[in-house]
């Protein structure tokens, strides 16, 4: 995005606040374009025919630096690349790093089932959500095109997730394209042997595909060579190698293409970029599992920082794949905005009217660990979010988003006290100097409890139920 400010996108709509965006005013909706929150489609004054010049304008400096471009179809489709930044914390990045998990066609049937289930399955819960992988990576070990076609067609028909062909034989690539072109696989991978056999196929099927080259200058070539041809969907592997200088030299040639494409305005490799992390393998192998797959995590880690749009894995183990996930996870959060959730009276297990109430805030990391922590010692009872903005507990108190005023409005717009027959609420230890103030306010007896929500149940041992007259 070469527009870097809410004016300056401005400058460019009709300005005449028609409020035909769904927004009041031209600037609102320019705000909301620059956070790719709305469509250019709904300014429906830039399409007359005076607007056209601006219009192409526009939508052009709009467009990210980073080609966007998708993998498979339907519900579980995937788009990568499309940022606009180098740095996270300047706008945010928007499509998380992908992640693909292999299997390979020399696998027998039931070995292969099992692998595609386990991938197609695997999920995390971590703060409110469920984290899920994004695609399997079918790669050809037995160079045999119906061998590869085989295990082609076995994992299309048990997952609906988006499919890498991985191979450098073009005929084994056309196999896997006849039984899975429909869902718009990624061909891994042309290189300067077999550019223009690959190129013939990914014209021909219509799909995405990655060049692979660990020569900048090749890859530039390679790049420029395809969209000259027309093949604009494409992925720039550079060469992940899993040690020592070749490390350090794989993780330079991300770093010198993303700020050729996004500083330099480069527009041949304006792509996403491709991890293999998997490469640890080939140099720990199967008989060292554990030290390979901590290595190709330590190698995924680095590379989902800075700057792979999608990579290659092969440790399905818990210890690899919650390490990998989580971490794209945090990185693809939106730094200016704090997870939080919606706000409101929540019922953990089945509270009566003598049950405890507990008071947080919609910080979702603090959140969702009272809430485990209440709920996983099962003690049925009340909790009371309040809305800080996404912001916890000492910082709210500090900053002042977690006030007086805040909980006592809260009590009264959720009704609590026609919940609760003992008007007592429990406010975290990290709250304490809130507790004086709030019962003045509210007509509530205040109990401070822990600073860890973790202590809970000790604390509720020797505090509750309140003493008679608390």
């Amino acid at each position: 995005m070469k527009l870097r400010s809410p004016m300056e996108i401005w400058g460019y709509l009709p300005g005449t606040n028609c409020g035909e965006c769904g927004e009041k005013t031209c600037l609102a909706f320019a705000s909301l374009l620059k956070e790719r929150k709305r469509k250019l489609e709904l300014c429906t004054p830039l399409f007359e025919a005076r607007y056209a010049e601006k219009r192409k304008r526009l939508a052009e400096l709009l467009a990210p630096e980073i080609r966007e471009i998708e993998i498979g179809v339907g519900a579980r489709a995937k788009k990568i690349g499309g940022e606009d930044v180098l740095h996270r914390h300047e706008l945010t990045f928007f499509n998380r790093t992908a992640l693909a998990y292999d299997v390979w066609d020399t696998m027998d049937a039931e070995e292969l089932n099992e692998r595609v289930r386990r991938i197609t399955e695997w999920r995390k819960f971590y703060i409110g959500d469920f984290l899920t992988v994004d695609a399997i990576a079918i790669r050809s070990i037995s160079g045999d095109a119906g061998r590869f076609a085989e295990c082609v067609r076995a994992v299309a028909a048990q997952t609906d997730l988006p499919i890498v062909l991985c191979s450098f034989d073009a005929n084994v690539l056309e196999a896997g394209l006849k039984e899975a072109a429909d869902r718009n696989p990624l061909v891994y991978a042309a290189d300067k042997a077999n550019w223009k056999e690959v190129l013939g196929l990914v014209k021909r099927y219509k799909v995405p595909v990655t060049l692979f080259s660990p020569d900048l200058d090749t890859l530039s070539s390679l790049a420029l060579t395809f969209s000259s041809a027309g093949v604009t969907n494409l992925v720039l592997d550079p060469g992940t190698y899993p040690t020592g200088e070749g490390l350090a030299e794989s993780f330079s040639r991300f770093l010198r293409i993303r700020r050729a494409a996004i500083l330099e305005e480069k527009k041949v490799v304006t792509y996403p970029l491709m991890a293999v992390p998997l490469t640890a393998w080939m140099r720990y192998g199967a008989e060292n599992a554990l030290e390979a797959s901590y290595w190709e995590a330590a190698i995924a880690s680095v590379f989902i920082i800075k700057y792979a749009d999608i990579m290659i894995l092969h440790s399905i183990e818990p210890h690899s794949m919650i390490a990998e996930r989580t971490l794209v996870a945090n990185i693809y959060t939106d730094p200016r905005r704090p997870v939080s959730v919606e706000p409101g009276l929540r019922e953990i297990g089945a509270p009566t009217e003598h049950a405890p109430l507990f008071l947080t805030t919609n910080f979702a990391l603090t959140y969702y660990t009272v809430e485990s922590d209440i709920s996983s010692n099962k003690i049925d009872s009340y909790l009371l979010v309040v809305d800080t903005e996404g912001i916890g507990v000492e910082a709210a108190v500090a900053g002042g988003q977690l006030n007086v005023g805040l909980i006592k409005e809260a009590l009264e717009s959720y009704k609590v006290a026609e919940k609760v027959n003992h008007k007592t609420l429990v406010i975290p230890g990290l709250a304490a100097r809130l507790s004086g103030e709030t019962e003045d306010a509210t007509g509530w007896t205040v109990l401070v409890g822990p600073r860890d929500s973790g202590r809970i149940p000790d604390w509720m041992t020797t505090n509750w139920p309140p003493k008679s007259g608390s």
